[in-house]
Order: structure tokens, then C-alpha cells, then sequence
């Protein structure tokens, strides 16, 4: 078998696994992709909160 011959039977069994997949709705993917940006927002907000906290106690502590 050549390596054509090969790489058409990959895509060819690529496509049939494909069609076997079960799919989310449309639905399905924008409520859970503003559940991943929520989190995401929230967490940078709290990461960002404790890097301003940490930045003036540091400040504190050397100009002190």
C-alpha cells in the first residue's frame, strides 16, 4: 500500500468516525462558551485583585 493509498483510507475512516459523533446544539455551545468567558472574566478579575493587593504590600514593606 503506498502512502496515498495510506493517507485516503486515514480520511476516509476520519469521515465515518465523524459521522458517528454526537454533536452539541447551537444552543448547547453558546451556553456553554459564556460559561467558559465567565469564568474566565471572573477569574483574571480575582488574579488581577490579588496582584494589585500583593503589589502595594510589597510597596509598603520597601518604601517603608
Amino acid at each position: 500500500m503506498t502512502i496515498t493509498q495510506k493517507i485516503n483510507v486515514f480520511f476516509k475512516e476520519v469521515w465515518v468516525e465523524m459521522k458517528r459523533v454526537s454533536w452539541l446544539s447551537n444552543k448547547d455551545v453558546l451556553k456553554y462558551t459564556g460559561i467558559v468567558f465567565a469564568v474566565v472574566i471572573i477569574s483574571a478579575a480575582f488574579l488581577g485583585g490579588l496582584d494589585y493587593i500583593f503589589t502595594e504590600i510589597i510597596k509598603i514593606l520597601i518604601l517603608r
